[in-house]
């Protein structure tokens, strides 16, 4: 349940309406905006009387929510939700790109595509550490030593860092990481949400391979419930019945995304078609729809990558890309500054 209440009231009047409603063993939610302030109720609404709320002078309106997720509804946060990370911006009309190798191999591949997509333009390199690979016999990540490279790279090119988290028992780890990434396969590994859920450190949250959106953002709401707010959505495709790519790409989600919940989005184009010469046009695709970043696989040889590297760009077609993204950016209101 949501309560509206007026631009003119007096702050004795707001705590008093606050302390009745936990009274009823209620949480409350309080948004301030501009104009107005927004009370989010979370639990048995059904002990609430609306018609005596709406009795009260200092109550506008009062709103009956139907969906299951209250902290990353828009309704509860009508404003979009700001991530700062390092000065970098999501959301709320900032745009970020996140860039760097699918796995980092070596000090001397990470440093060099650091430096590259730096002076392609990103805003923040991604690296990963830790891989879930379907094979067990598969690459799976430098581990521990990977994290040391990556934060190493993003302090020597001056870039936040990015890279995806597997377990509750590597949270200490990553202390040093700037934005913690929840893969797609642990999109409902409650445990892990919850954990993260706990931290102060901004978290990239993907889509699963074939969960629905209102999944995806009880998925936040596991994070957010725990008091961690900075919540980045990113759409990396989902599985379908379609052989030809290696995902399908849902741009619809975007603009889904963005009359559902206050939280950015972000959409990684290389995961959601598997082919590197669909990145760019999937790239553009996404900021026409609204995204509020992109997140793309560069490695300086993808040929020879140890993981994904059909899906890589190049350092100089990440440049490309980069260029045209400037392009549009003004036209959908939005900046990388």
């Amino acid at each position: 349940m949501i309560v509206v209440v007026k631009k003119e009231h007096e702050e004795k009047q707001l705590e008093n309406l606050i302390d009745w409603i936990k009274g009823l063993g209620l949480e409350v939610h309080e948004s301030r905006g501009e104009n107005s302030i927004i009370l989010g109720l979370i639990g048995d609404t059904t002990k609430v009387d609306i018609d005596l709320l709406y009795s009260l002078d200092i109550v506008d309106t009062v709103k009956r929510i139907q969906e299951p997720y209250k902290d990353a509804n828009r309704k509860f946060h009508p404003e979009d939700t700001i991530v700062d990370v390092k000065g970098h911006k999501f959301g709320g009309g900032h745009f970020q790109l996140i860039a760097g190798p699918c796995s980092i191999e070596s000090e001397e591949q990470m440093i060099a595509v650091a430096r590259a997509v730096k002076d392609a333009g990103a805003n923040l390199l991604r690296g990963g550490a830790f891989k879930p690979r379907t094979s067990p016999y598969a690459f799976q990540g430098l581990r521990e030593h990977g994290l040391d490279l990556l934060i190493k790279a993003g302090r020597e090119v001056g870039l936040p860092v990015v890279t995806e988290i597997m377990s509750v028992k590597h949270i200490d780890l990553f202390r040093d990481v700037d934005v913690i990434q929840i893969g797609a396969r642990n999109m409902q590994n409650f445990e892990l949400l919850k954990e993260v859920g706990k931290l102060q450190k901004p978290i990239l949250l993907k889509r699963g391979l074939a969960n629905t959106i209102e999944e995806w953002l009880m998925s936040a709401e596991y994070i957010m419930s725990e008091g961690n707010k900075e919540v980045i959505l990113c759409e990396r495709g989902i599985r379908t019945f379609e052989s030809y790519t290696r995902n399908t790409l849902d741009l619809s989600a975007i603009p889904l995304l963005k009359e559902l919940t206050h939280l950015p989005i972000i959409v990684d184009p290389s995961h959601a078609s598997g082919l590197s010469r669909l990145v760019e046009p999937l790239s553009m695709a996404s900021v026409g729809a609204g995204a509020d970043g992109l997140m793309i696989e560069v490695h300086n040889n993808p040929k020879c990558a140890l993981c994904d590297g059909a899906q890589s760009l190049r350092p100089e077609q990440f440049e490309e890309v980069v260029k045209k993204i400037d392009v549009i950016l003004p036209l959908v209101n939005k900046t990388r500054k």
